[in-house]
């Protein structure tokens, strides 16, 4: 008995939670195991918990019926975690993992240190959908999860180009385009494609950086006001990290971002060097990847920076590079 068909064994309800701020890879695998379950156990009423999606993923099927509002009266008997390092980035939808009579998660994170009764975690997996492909039957999975499968993996090896795509990904990959999914389109529409605003604040972003640190690193903030003024959702910010880190000369990328709440800022972190940014990310709460990582920070963007380039310098001394 595999471990997913061990896990339903015997559920009648089930919910699916995703971290918040949802990406590819996120969207990808929750809405992958909400079909995968929907349409092979139609005894399991099964709930998919998600902050509001980005209108770039409305091809993917479920898009529309993902649950955005916590109620504290439901519970389930098993909760499936999909992408998500630690308790703290399932938001609003924590609890239920907490009430839940059994819990599975699913996830490719380095910093995951557990957080269920059963914890399924790939470090060297290229994304959480490839993790998942990996506990589902082959025989089972339909077009509708190939493309959710295919969405989350582009997203999280940036088409393929990150240095976490390996020959195990390519060859899921292989087998998830002979569905005939419309995979141009899913790259075009879902990670290359932006809005005028979004394209405009990402040229504001790459105007008001800065390079520090020798120029080995660069960094730039996005604010509230900047957002507004573009009319953009935090989700906008995505992909500005990706510009900044290719650069020529730039080993480290830091993009901080308000978040709405006084003096509070998301930082996100890129590296094209041995730099390990998970190590970084854990100092100040945070975790992710050694290449990409990301934490939540109060205090002034200098102290926020300051703080960040103190953890850079350990690392450089460390590896011999100054």
């Amino acid at each position: 008995m595999g471990i997913l068909t061990e896990a339903l064994n015997g559920k009648k309800t089930v919910v699916i939670l995703g971290h918040v701020n949802p990406d590819g890879d996120c969207v990808g695998s929750c809405l992958g195991m909400y079909n995968y379950l929907t349409e092979n156990f139609e005894e399991l009423d099964v709930t998919v918990c998600l902050e509001s999606l980005s209108k770039k993923f409305e091809y993917i099927k479920g898009y529309t019926g993902a649950c955005t509002e916590f109620d504290p009266e439901k519970t389930f008997d098993l909760c499936i975690t999909l992408d998500v390092s630690d308790v703290k980035r399932l938001g609003a939808f924590a609890p239920y993992l907490e009430t839940s009579g059994y819990s599975l998660c699913i996830d490719h994170h380095v910093t995951n240190s557990g957080l269920a009764n059963v914890n399924v975690v790939d470090a060297d997996a290229s994304s959480c959908c490839e993790v998942l492909y990996g506990l589902l039957d082959p025989e089972m999975i339909s077009k509708a999860v190939a493309e959710c499968l295919y969405t989350g993996i582009i997203h999280d090896t940036g088409v393929f180009k990150y240095s976490n795509t390996s020959r195990k990904t390519m060859e899921i990959v292989g087998r998830l385009i002979e569905f005939d999914i419309d995979f141009p389109r899913i790259i075009d529409g879902s990670f290359y494609m932006k809005s005028y605003g979004q394209s405009k604040l990402h040229g504001c972003a790459l105007l008001n950086s800065e390079r520090i640190m020798d120029d080995r690193c660069i960094y730039t903030v996005v604010t509230q006001e900047q957002l507004k003024q573009f009319g953009c959702t935090v989700k906008a910010t995505d992909g500005i990290v990706d510009q900044l880190r290719v650069i020529d000369g730039v080993e480290v990328v830091i993009l901080l971002y308000e978040t709405g709440n006084p003096s509070e800022y998301k930082v996100s972190l890129r590296t094209n060097s041995d730099v390990d940014l998970a190590r970084i990310a854990a100092v100040f709460g945070g975790g992710g990847h050694v290449k990409a990582a990301g934490c939540t920070v109060t205090g002034t963007v200098e102290e926020i920076l300051d703080g960040v380039k103190e953890q850079i310098m350990i690392q450089w001394k460390e590896l011999g590079t100054v």
